[in-house]
């Protein structure tokens, strides 16, 4: 199984975003998440449910962003949440999904997310990134740091290229979480040979 994980921005894609995302159910990444976040939930919902039918067929996960009631009317059961999000859903509601995810940046915010039930959470910006710029990258040394405590696995995000993805992996992160690239690049099946194979 891939360890590549896709987030998406329609707002960075320079392609029909449903036709890019069809391009990346062919490059068959571990999963997708639908990071949308200037949608209305209403919107979202629909959105989803387009990519939902898109990834099925594949057998790729999508995991929804943000909206959990988007999620449960949609029926999918990974969801991905600003910790602050998580902190504030009803535990009834979270007790619905199989997979929940947290965006952290530190190991306190590793520890919030586990006790919030978790199962795995996002760490980064690993390395400096067109997303934030300006915003210095943590590193792998904090990277592996994180992952040494054990808390939960780990999925490492920011700036992550073919060139730097082998020093990631060695710091233990289980997944590699790639946004602007997939959602710019030619083809997202050479994108992700080119992760797989690292330098």
């Amino acid at each position: 199984m891939s360890d590549i994980v896709v987030v998406t921005s329609s707002q960075l894609c320079k392609c029909d975003f449903l036709k890019r995302i069809e391009s990346i159910a062919a490059a068959r990444p571990r999963a997708v998440i639908l990071r949308e976040k200037q949608l209305s939930e209403e919107e979202y919902f629909r959105l989803a449910q387009r990519v939902k039918d898109i990834l099925l067929p594949s057998g790729i996960k999508l995991i929804c962003h943000n909206f959990v009631d988007a999620a449960i009317r949609l029926k999918v059961k990974s969801i991905h949440l600003p910790l602050a999000v998580l902190k504030n859903t009803p535990r009834e509601k979270l007790l619905f999904f199989e997979e929940i995810g947290a965006s952290c940046h530190s190991i306190e915010d590793i520890a919030e997310a586990k006790a919030a039930g978790c199962t795995y959470a996002t760490i980064g910006n690993i390395f400096e990134t067109d997303c934030k710029k300006g915003l210095k990258g943590r590193g792998t040394d904090f990277l592996e740091r994180c992952c040494r405590q054990n808390i939960l696995p780990l999925w490492a995000i920011g700036g992550i290229t073919a060139e730097n993805i082998a020093s990631v992996r060695a710091a233990g992160a289980q997944c590699c979480c790639i946004m602007s690239a997939f959602m710019r690049c030619d083809d997202p099946k050479i994108l992700l040979s080119s992760l797989e194979r690292g330098k």
